[in-house]
C-alpha cells in the first residue's frame, strides 16, 4: 500500500483492524476448518444481528451489543445440540432466523436511521474509530490467552473428540468455549467483511493454510498471515477502486482458493496419467 494512503487516520485503522482480525481468523479459523464446523460459525454470525439492533435501540457501540447476542447463540446452539438431543441444523437454522428478525425489530424501534447498518451487513474497514481497534485487541488477547491455555483441549477435541472423552477431557465445556470464541472472532470480523460474509474469512484463509502445514500450529500462522495479505490487498484495491471494501477482499479470497484447488486438481490429473 503506498505510503502517501497512511497519511489518512481512516486508513491507518483500517490497516491496524486488517492485522489485528487477522490473529482471530488465523487461530479460530483453523479450529473451524479442522472440526468442520463452518455452518455453526455462519449460524452464530447471522444471530448477531440481533445484538446489532440490540446496540442501535440502545444507543451503544453496536459491536458491544453484538457480544452478548453471539456468545448467547453459540451457549445455546452447543447446549441445545450436545445436550437436548436437537439437531444441530435446526439449532442452527432457529437461531439465524430469530436473531436476524430481533435485529430487524429492534432496528425498527430505534427512533431516527441507523446510518452504518450496510457496513455491518457486509463490512467497511474503513469506518473502523480508534475505540473499536481496542476492542479488537482486547477480544484478540482473550482469544489468543484462552487457546494457549487450553492448547491440548482444544488439540484433541478438534482431531479425536471420542478419544479425548475417554481420555477425561470435558468435551461438551471445551466445546462450548471454542464456540464462544468462535463468537468473540464474529465480532471482530464483523467490522472486517460484515456479518454476511464472516464465514467466508474465517474458513477460506484456514483451508488455504492447511494446504501447507503439517501441524495446527503452523496452519494457524500461515492463516493469519495469509488472511491479512487478503484483507491488506483488498482494502488496498477497494481504495484504487471504490469497491466495497469487505466483498473485495472475500472476491480476493474465494479467487484464491479457487486457483489454489484448480492448480492441485491440474497436477494431481497430470500425475495420474
Amino acid at each position: 500500500m503506498p505510503e502517501e494512503l497512511f497519511a489518512f487516520g481512516f486508513l491507518r485503522n483500517a490497516v491496524l483492524a486488517s492485522l489485528l482480525a487477522s490473529i482471530a481468523c488465523g487461530i479460530i479459523g483453523s479450529y473451524v476448518v479442522v472440526k468442520k464446523i463452518g455452518f455453526i460459525s455462519g449460524g452464530i454470525a447471522h444471530t448477531a444481528f440481533g445484538g446489532i439492533g440490540l446496540g442501535y435501540y440502545l444507543g451503544i457501540n453496536p459491536l458491544l451489543g453484538i457480544i452478548p447476542f453471539s456468545l448467547g447463540a453459540a451457549i445455546a446452539i452447543g447446549l441445545l445440540s450436545r445436550k437436548a438431543r436437537v439437531a444441530e441444523d435446526t439449532a442452527i437454522g432457529a437461531f439465524w432466523a430469530v436473531g436476524m428478525a430481533s435485529g430487524v425489530i429492534l432496528i425498527g424501534l430505534t427512533p431516527g436511521y441507523a446510518p452504518n447498518l450496510f457496513s455491518y451487513l457486509f463490512g467497511n474497514i474503513l469506518t473502523v474509530p480508534e475505540s473499536d481497534l481496542w476492542l479488537i485487541a482486547l477480544l484478540d488477547l482473550i482469544i489468543g490467552a484462552t487457546t494457549w491455555m487450553f492448547s491440548k483441549e482444544f488439540l484433541a477435541l478438534s482431531f479425536d473428540e471420542e478419544y479425548a472423552e475417554v481420555s477425561g477431557v470435558r468435551t461438551t465445556l471445551f466445546y462450548l468455549l471454542l464456540l464462544c470464541l468462535i463468537a468473540l472472532t464474529v465480532v471482530i470480523l464483523v467490522r472486517v467483511v460484515g456479518i454476511v460474509l464472516v464465514i467466508a474469512l474465517l474458513t477460506i484463509p484456514a483451508s488455504i493454510a492447511r494446504v501447507f502445514s503439517r501441524s495446527l500450529g503452523a496452519m494457524m500462522l500461515i492463516a493469519s498471515g495469509i488472511s491479512a495479505l487478503f484483507s491488506l490487498a483488498g482494502l488496498w484495491l477497494s481504495w484504487q477502486l471504490d469497491l466495497a471494501s469487505g466483498a473485495t477482499i472475500i472476491i480476493l479470497a474465494g479467487l484464491a482458493f479457487l486457483l489454489l484447488h484448480t492448480v492441485r486438481l491440474a497436477v494431481s490429473f497430470l500425475r495420474a496419467r
